[in-house]
């Protein structure tokens, strides 16, 4: 197994720019084959889907070419793949349709460690149906989401169970799989959010149990594309709004208005730039990405260590959580500074993070820190290299 950083970072035109580009929790940069992929596609011409032209068809095998790469990198069946604008969009759509057969009695159970885009659009929901919301509770000292306590929280009267794969702040790794295990024991449904934890490393959606899992392609070198990928029976048993004149086909029936075809080629070639990562990989583009995945993630995990022992050194540095099994991404505060300061001191010296709640509303909130700014976060995907580290601890140190 290869992991080359100097042959992936040098595929990243922005890379060169100079700026340490900590902030890929928020979105990563394209490398050049999704931009050319991208650009491609419009010089090559293209018409709306469903034509008898040569450019409509360009557009139909784009879209096929999206679904198929959105399964590889999950685990899915294309036939399964919605694809919309964002996880936030797809989210509430399925949310509307899925809350039709939910009655008074029923429950709905989401965690304080998710994202809002996983948590709002079922308390809405919820809240319009007549609805019981639960709520999974944060160790607030570790940063974890405690498994057990679903034995409580899911019932005979559950009908979904929305958990985040990871925190997109503290990078918390939930027991997804235990969670998943109890909501169908149950008889629930499982909507997995994956859109932090795609990037970080190999995806079963299978293994870990979700009946729907989320991703957002601009997360992982992709444009930006959402898709939630579930069985293709599953979808076939829901009913969302839809126009008069749109198929009522899987996974069709579900996507509003005609898809960026463009973008859905940069989404295949984000894919498959991802399964090209470990040089040694092999086989299907699917085994390609379990084996390129897995390296970028030890990779991340090598950096994460030096970048945590440095900013855990630091006296005027107070790190949120110490979960046990987390992606690269760090949530931090600096004495005698706001977060924002934070970030434009670091912005002033070419290293690029975020500060504020990052949509972590409801974790934020029980931290204590939503209403003081709440803190700086800094992630590390697979194109980061120890330079950026370094200078990132250098910056931090400084304003000690």
């Amino acid at each position: 197994m290869t992991f080359d950083v100097r042959r992936v970072r040098a595929g990243y035109p922005a890379l060169a720019g100079g700026y340490a580009y900590l902030d890929g929790a928020a979105g990563t940069q394209l490398p050049d084959p999704v931009i050319e992929a991208i650009a491609g596609a419009y010089r090559a011409g293209l018409g709306n889907s469903g034509g008898a032209f040569p450019a409509s068809r360009r557009a139909d095998d784009l879209e096929a070419g999206c679904r198929q790469a959105v399964a590889d990198v999950t685990g899915g069946t294309p036939e399964g793949v919605i694809l919309g604008p964002n996880m936030t969009t797809l989210t509430y759509r399925l949310a509307d349709t899925l809350a039709r057969d939910w009655a008074a009695g029923d429950e709905v159970v989401v965690s304080r460690l998710d994202h809002d885009a996983n948590v709002r659009p079922w308390v809405q929901a919820a809240g319009r149906r007549g609805i019981t919301v639960r709520w999974a509770e944060v160790d607030l000292s570790t940063g974890e989401l405690p498994a057990a306590q679903y034995d409580e929280l899911i019932g005979p009267r559950t009908r979904l169970v929305a958990v985040t794969a990871a925190s997109n702040v503290l990078g918390t790794r939930p027991d997804v799989a235990a969670i998943t295990a109890k909501a169908r024991a149950a008889g629930a449904l499982s909507y997995v959010d994956g859109v932090h934890a795609t990037p970080h490393g190999p995806v079963d959606m299978a293994a870990l149990g979700a009946d729907f899992y989320a991703t957002s392609a601009y997360k992982w070198s992709g444009p930006h594309v959402g898709a939630v990928v579930a069985d293709p029976g599953l979808l076939r048993g829901l009913r969302p709004d839809r126009l008069a004149s749109q198929s009522d086909q899987v996974p069709y029936r579900f996507e509003r208005g005609t898809l960026p075809f463009a973008d859905l080629a940069g989404v295949t070639a984000a894919a498959e730039h991802l399964a090209g990562l470990d040089d040694a990989a092999a086989g299907s583009r699917r085994d390609r990405l379990l084996a390129s995945m897995a390296a970028a993630e030890r990779h991340e995990q090598q950096l994460f260590a030096v970048l945590t022992g440095g900013l855990g050194s630091m006296s005027h540095v107070t790190l949120c959580g110490r979960p046990a099994r987390r992606t690269a991404t760090v949530f931090f505060t600096v004495a005698g500074y706001t977060p924002r300061q934070v970030a434009e001191r670091l912005a002033s010296r070419g290293i690029n993070v975020w500060d504020g709640h990052n949509y972590a509303w409801e974790l934020t909130g029980a931290l204590g820190l939503r209403d003081a700014g709440s803190a700086v976060r800094a992630g590390l995907v697979h194109y980061n290299d120890r330079s950026d580290v370094d200078r990132l601890l250098a910056a931090v140190a400084d304003l000690g």
